[in-house]
């Protein structure tokens, strides 16, 4: 595939696979449970569990499906039962192991988490914030991407109002308008900042956020008031948005002499503040001295 490898886990090599088409990762099953079980076969496990979870009626053998990938004994590539992040945790559930209880453990938390910001919405936003401010993001930066996270609720509620369904046309209209303002669609964006199943938006800097929610602010604006009824007037629409925040993005560039997208994405952004703040710090230092 090109974009296969192996990582390891507690010391122990899991074969995955990147499925650029889906924005997915799989995992080989037989490596994960051979990890968790310390079984001499796992593939005997893995097949053990399968009849097991098809007699109790689980869908899951089901939906999981298949990949080449390469073997470790001859280096050759064969057929190999995969599972998404999500179906991977629900096989973990199912293994009666030591290793198996942090992630079950994590399931129960994050479950319980949800059913809380159910009841009261403002947690779900006091949580991005720590999230965020966790990950060493700027308050700046926080402020304008909690800001983005609102315009793009308004957008797709008008896309809703307008019979846009979610999924493929969401993901269509999305990129109509990245490509409108930045020249490229969303996964050409994220290879050019190096992401694979990363959000876009938490990888742009300020000015690309910005840049990004006048687009999309933009393009709500146009269509509450043309009132696009069929899926190529909504295109129409987006790209007419999208366009709009591409003036403003050269205007900024000529004024600014540099390219406002950039290559950089959260850690090398972060990175760069980081090297920025510590200069200033130590000339503060010196001034003082």
């Amino acid at each position: 595939m090109g974009n296969d490898k192996v990582q390891l886990f507690e010391d122990q090599p899991i074969r995955t696979a990147w499925v650029e088409d889906e924005e997915e990762w799989y995992f080989s099953v037989v490596d994960v449970v051979q990890a968790l079980t310390e079984s001499v076969d796992g593939r005997k496990y893995w097949n053990k569990l399968k009849q097991r979870l098809k007699d109790e009626g689980s869908q899951l053998v089901t939906d999981c499906h298949q990949l080449k990938m390469k073997s470790p004994k001859d280096g050759k590539r064969y057929n190999t039962d995969v599972a998404n992040a999500e179906q991977l945790l629900r096989i973990i559930q199912s293994i009666p192991s030591k290793k198996a209880e942090p992630f079950k453990l994590w399931l129960a938390q994050v479950g319980r988490e949800r059913m809380e910001e159910v009841i009261d919405p403002e947690l779900t936003i006091e949580r991005a914030l720590e999230t965020y401010a966790k990950k060493g993001y700027s308050r700046e930066w926080i402020n304008q991407r909690l800001q983005s996270i609102q315009v793009r609720k308004e957008l797709t509620d008008e896309w809703g109002k307008r019979g846009i369904k979610k999924g493929v046309e969401y993901a269509i209209l999305t990129d109509e308008i990245t490509k409108a303002w930045s020249g490229m669609t969303t996964r050409q964006y994220k290879n050019l900042k190096g992401l694979k199943k990363e959000n876009l938006r938490d990888n742009m800097s300020t000015l690309e956020l910005v840049l990004n929610m006048l687009a999309e602010a933009t393009t709500a604006e146009i269509s509450k008031e043309k009132k696009p009824e069929t899926f190529e007037e909504n295109r129409i629409v987006a790209n007419e948005g999208g366009a709009a925040a591409g003036e403003a993005r050269v205007a900024v560039e000529k004024r600014t002499g540099k390219s406002v997208i950039t290559s950089k994405n959260a850690n090398e952004l972060q990175n760069l503040v980081t090297g920025l703040i510590e200069d200033i710090g130590k000339t503060d230092g010196q001034n003082e001295s």
